[in-house]
């Protein structure tokens, strides 16, 4: 466990506005972590972006000195000016062995979340993972790491109370949104096609909302939620000549800086001077400070959210213990199945040293001896051979296992 490793940013210690500089989005992932495992030789890795935390998950023999994480950080190419990015390293958690893996297990079962009980980030860890898993980034270490965090998150939710009545940044949006008093069939423009705007239009539409419009950089994916939506789709690049109006913009991309000026904000306008709600779920945000400070605006953003969700924490907190208690468990639990896991991975060649060694032996040591033998003769010997390869190969297994169950049972004890 002493090669388990993060490198964390999370809204306990950020800002959310600046936690969107630290982004790396889906089409430079790929490049920039196989520079990373090129860099410092890293043998698996990971990495986990939301809306709160951008984490680095990876196996190796590197200490997390203040060095090694600046020389980490500056190696991803971040377009963030040095001096900035170093303010960042001042703001960083690091977590190794197994208080790494308890911050992995916290994480997935919600309990370092913005909203404690938020089922979608154990959603989000598995998808980040597996974008990683398919680019060749992580390994067997890893995998059983993932299976871990998977299989507690879920003992989590199910024996506790702390996922009841689930509360997440979405729903908490959507329950400000809802608060504000909306005619029948309001206009709603959504920029950005992403699962934070997919999840907030699930909401819109089991409320029987249903004039929609959809713009995104990549036109496919934005026909892919207006379908959803029986909604237009159009390209980011249409934004600025649209005049259909809105009375609810839903904003969330990945850009690094707003999106939506005040020469943009009074094109959209189209003339309209009635007060306009902005639901901005963007990290940093995609609403330049100008128009709310220009415009009658009703403004929610994931940062005003943060009052809603310490008060959810609040009332969550007796569940914290036995989900603690649960993760605590799985820890101790999955201690001995890595071990074991490390002996079948150190042993798995012992199967083919033993026949080469057995044909070896009749095809060259022996090779006279067993030739002069005859066909019934033979097919005894290769019997006997047969059993005595199979049980070469079981035993060591066996007492291997059995060695590390008593280690374990001494360790524990």
């Amino acid at each position: 466990m002493k090669n388990l490793k993060v490198i964390a940013f999370t809204h306990k210690y950020v800002d959310l506005k600046d936690l969107g500089n630290l982004v790396i989005c889906n089409e430079e992932l790929e490049s920039r972590l196989i520079n990373l495992k090129n860099s410092f030789d890293i043998p698996e890795i990971f990495y986990v972006g939301t809306c709160n935390r951008v984490e680095f998950v990876f196996y190796g023999a590197h200490e997390l000195t203040p060095e090694f994480i600046k020389d980490f950080m500056h190696s991803l190419n971040f377009c963030v000016p040095s001096e900035r990015l170093d303010c960042f390293l001042d703001q960083v958690n690091t977590y190794e062995d197994i208080d790494a893996l308890n911050h992995l297990l916290r994480m997935s079962c919600s309990l370092e979340s913005l909203v404690v009980g938020e089922k979608e980030i154990l959603a989000q860890v598995r998808r980040a993972y597996e974008r990683c898993r398919k680019c060749g980034f992580t390994g067997d270490f890893l995998r059983m790491v993932m299976d871990r965090l998977v299989k507690t998150a879920k003992e989590v939710y199910t024996h506790t109370r702390i996922s009841r009545n689930p509360v997440s940044v979405v729903s908490l949006a959507y329950r400000k949104l809802r608060e504000i008093k909306l005619h029948d069939t309001p206009r709603i423009l959504i920029i950005g096609a992403g699962e934070t705007n997919q999840n907030i239009a699930k909401y819109l539409q089991k409320h029987r909302f249903s004039n929609f419009v959809v713009f995104n950089r990549t036109l496919e994916n934005a026909r892919t939620l207006s379908a959803d939506l029986k909604a237009n789709a159009y390209p980011l690049s249409e934004l600025p000549h649209y005049k259909g109006g809105f009375d609810i913009m839903i904003t969330c991309t990945g850009s690094p800086e707003a999106i939506v000026d005040t020469a943009l904000y009074e094109s959209l306008l189209n003339g309209d001077t009635d007060k306009k709600v902005i639901v901005d779920l963007a990290i940093p945000n995609d609403v330049h400070p100008d128009v709310l400070q220009h415009h009658p605006v009703y403004y929610i953003e994931v940062s005003s959210l943060q009052a809603i969700a310490s008060k959810n924490i609040q009332e969550r907190y007796d569940e914290l213990a036995h989900a603690e208690q649960i993760i605590a468990d799985n820890i101790r639990d999955f201690l001995p199945l890595l071990k074991q896991r490390r002996v079948e991975l150190a042993m798995r060649e012992v199967p083919e040293k033993v026949k080469e060694i057995r044909s070896f032996a009749l095809n060259e040591v022996f090779a006279t001896e067993v030739g002069a033998l005859d066909a019934n003769s033979r097919e005894v010997l290769e019997k006997v051979i047969d059993y005595m390869e199979k049980k070469y190969i079981k035993v060591p297994m066996v007492m291997a296992k059995d060695i590390l169950v008593k280690t374990n049972h001494y360790d524990i004890n």
